[in-house]
């Protein structure tokens, strides 16, 4: 039993305890530091007559680090500044402390407070159009974004690391789909949809059998990217959409054969799999025995492939993904199978987009991709080419598909050979976007089964800015790069750091993607974690503003000035050779994205404006210019912009995209839709595109290609559809665009 003067001692030992740590509002625990307590009550003495006195605010605050517990609260530190002033002479500055403490916590809740009345009130601001694919104004929309903004400020205080912070509050780099950082959610996939085909899947409560024709193959690629979409943070593609459809075409015609047998109790099994040189419909005038049979069912496995396609088109601009909150963002590649029955689907899907859906609109979505190959399809004497030319007719009327250059030398693979019934494998494929996954470490060189992990974005402009009041140019440029270098770092660091929490997420948090769909993932039990099969993805570091980067440098952008062109190169190439590093160092697939910034290319801007001001050709706009295109508002011509644009697409292996505006309606001349492929040929360009107006009047059908149109001059409506491609994804509404995208949109001039 303890005496009086044991307890009395233990008591006095108690109190001279220090406080060594601080648990913070969100639940961080800090070091404790006895200088904000000082800080705040010196504020508080300085809104009183009297003013300061030291000698008080180092009595309180020796007092109150002295309380007997090794771990306070701010809360409980507070409460013990207020009961110090309180007993101290100066009550009017325990006054004005408590004013202060009310007026930051009314601050802190006034911010969450403003962002959701804002989602609530469905304000057209940069929060709610963020994103111009997603409408933010339904329960489901508004729903996702009360979601975003409360986990973006999560990630910040438990998952990045001091200096990513520091980064980004200071406009240096940008975490894409931050919000979705806490899910370990990868960004997207390139579908083997021939093993969804094949097996079949389980999408949870219910399973997909096996498809037998053309139909449930149509319907399972798209429910295999719906359901996908809802697993992942990004976009979902399929890499060889001719090639996987293709068999179901030929047991299609084998089906309508076998009707032709029970209806005339004959054997036709001699035809089941007897070559075919197309699938074209014809007359049956003039055909008799089993040529009539045999064109009979063609016509109606035609009928029903056009038909499959024009589902798919209609369900994948239809069907909604993401609590019911968006369209999948989806993409499919196709182009290559030279197969009569890959060439029925080429065909049918070309003639239902050119069709539209529903009375006639041009589809949104899937974004299609033309791969063009010489020896496929690119030449008058390759097999295909008659499907190139009519690819080249839809774009210009529908925007899609865009072009894939395989001939280009970083898009070839070795082991392509023209007479490889699987040569898909080794084809590069794309999301409709940019994104591009091909290069591989750590397996197979391939786009199929892969995709992207992560990636941040630099803000290469604010670097360069800071490096302006430098009069010596080689010292200006050489800090540029010093500057360059230490944020690389951080990015590739940060990106690591989200690879290793990533990699922790178990496979059945992603029942199809970690099931069949994602290469290596068949080998994963759902308690398994993904880490040893999602270092086949990439990890990219993009960037944005190479123009006003370069102007702030030199004075002048790559497509107006040589000099400016070769240090643009310079930048680029040096981010290229750091990623290869950072690849070796951290044993991940690094590589450089040219971003594709939609919300990004405003809020960099509008940051570095406020710190900077204006500054001409640099903050002078309320955006920056996507990666390293020309700038939209610099007038040159078509080639010109390819010569400058070429050389950056071997070095932004992480994705990148070439687009031409078109003036006036291309709808009657798809020869320059041919002549642009030409120019991505002869440039060694990757991925191209082609942009134009589009109208549409939703209540007659009438359409044209004129900038402005308000009033249908045919019925006098409204109600007028103005199609745009937003970052490489069309948009049949600007009123979703955020106001730097609409700035941008406004000073697009012409190249063709």
């Amino acid at each position: 039993m303890q005496t009086i003067e044991e307890i009395a001692i233990a008591k006095k030992t108690n109190e001279e305890v220090m406080i060594q740590t601080v648990v913070k509002r969100d639940g961080r625990i800090v070091g404790f530091n006895e200088e904000k307590i000082a800080a705040a009550i010196r504020k508080a003495m300085l809104q009183t007559e009297l003013g300061e006195d030291e000698h008080l605010i180092q009595k309180i605050t020796a007092r109150i680090a002295c309380r007997g517990k090794k771990q306070m609260t701010v809360e409980e530190i507070q409460d013990c500044v207020e009961n110090e002033l309180m007993k101290s002479s100066r009550k009017e500055v325990a006054r004005a402390y408590i004013s202060y403490r009310d007026k930051r916590s009314v601050a802190r809740k006034a911010k969450t407070r403003d962002i959701f009345t804002e989602i609530i009130e469905a304000k057209s601001n940069d929060i709610t159009r963020e994103n111009a694919n997603m409408n933010a104004d339904t329960p489901a929309g508004m729903m996702m974004k009360f979601a975003s903004e409360s986990t973006k400020p999560f990630v910040d205080d438990y998952l990045l690391a001091p200096e990513v912070k520091e980064a980004i509050k200071n406009g240096y780099i940008h975490i894409h789909d931050k919000d979705y950082y806490p899910t370990k959610s990868l960004t997207c996939v390139q579908h083997p949809l021939d093993k969804i085909l094949h097996y079949g899947f389980s999408a949870g409560h219910g399973e997909s059998r096996p498809a037998k024709r053309i139909e449930t193959a149509s319907i399972l690629g798209c429910i295999s990217m719906e359901t996908v979409q809802n697993e992942m943070h990004g976009g979902q593609a399929i890499p060889a959409f001719d090639f996987y459809l293709a068999p179901y075409v030929r047991f299609s015609y084998i089906e309508e054969i076998k009707v032709l047998e029970e209806l005339n109790g004959e054997d036709y099994s001699h035809l089941y799999n007897q070559e075919i040189e197309d699938f074209i419909i014809h007359p049956l005038d003039g055909l008799s025995g089993v040529d009539r049979i045999k064109q009979h069912a063609i016509n109606q496995t035609v009928n029903r492939v056009h038909q499959a396609m024009e589902a798919f088109i209609h369900n994948m601009n239809t069907i909604h993904s993401r609590g019911g909150n968006q369209v999948v963002f989806s993409s499919i590649n196709y182009g290559t199978d030279t197969s009569a029955e890959g060439r029925c689907i080429i065909r049918e899907l070309l003639v239902s987009t050119y069709e539209g859906v529903g009375n006639g609109s041009t589809a949104i979505f899937p974004i299609q991709i033309w791969k063009k190959k010489r020896g496929v399809n690119y030449l008058p004497e390759d097999k295909n080419y008659d499907l190139y030319q009519m690819a080249c007719k839809v774009t210009a009327k529908r925007f899609f598909p865009n072009y894939l250059n395989l001939d280009t030398t970083f898009n070839q693979h070795e082991k392509w050979t023209a007479d490889d019934p699987k040569r898909y494998e080794y084809e590069v494929a794309t999301m409709g976007c940019r994104t591009r996954v091909f290069e591989n470490r750590y397996g197979k060189k391939t786009s199929i089964g892969r995709g992207n992990l992560s990636f941040t974005s630099i803000n290469i402009v604010r670097l360069a800015i800071e490096c302006m009041s430098i009069e010596n140019k080689e010292e200006r440029i050489k800090t540029f790069f010093d500057k360059l270098e230490r944020v690389l770092c951080i990015a590739a660091k940060q990106l690591d750091d989200r690879f290793n929490f990533q990699k922790t997420a178990l496979a059945k948090q992603f029942p199809l993607l970690m099931s069949r769909l994602w290469v290596g993932s068949e080998k994963l039990k759902p308690n398994d974690t993904i880490e040893s099969v999602i270092n086949q993805g990439t990890l990219s570091i993009g960037f944005i503003g190479l123009a006003e980067c370069l102007k702030a440098l030199t004075g002048k952008h790559h497509g107006e000035c040589e000099e400016s062109q070769q240090l643009g190169i310079r930048i680029v190439t040096y981010m290229r050779d750091r990623c290869n590093d950072f690849s070796q160092q951290y044993r991940h697939n690094y590589s450089v994205l040219a971003t594709p910034a939609e919300g990004l290319s405003g809020s960099f801007t509008k940051k570095d404006k406020k710190t900077f001001g204006i500054i001409e050709g640099v903050t002078d706009r309320e955006y920056y210019t996507n990666s390293s295109h020309v700038p939209v508002y610099y007038k040159c011509t078509a080639m010109h912009k390819a010569e400058v644009e070429a050389p950056y697409h071997d070095l932004e292996r992480a994705g990148h995209i070439f687009y031409v505006e078109i003036d006036g309606d291309a709808t009657h001349n798809p020869q320059v839709v041919a002549s642009v492929v030409d120019m991505m040929d002869k440039f060694n360009m990757g991925y191209g595109s082609i942009n134009h107006n589009r109208n549409r009047c939703m209540d007659c059908g009438y359409e044209n290609a004129d900038k402005q149109l308000d009033v249908c001059p045919k019925c006098g409506s409204t109600h007028i559809d103005k199609l745009q491609r937003i970052t490489g994804y069309l948009v049949g509404t600007t009123d979703r665009w955020n106001n730097a995208k609409l700035n941008e949109l406004n000073d697009r001039t012409t190249h063709v």
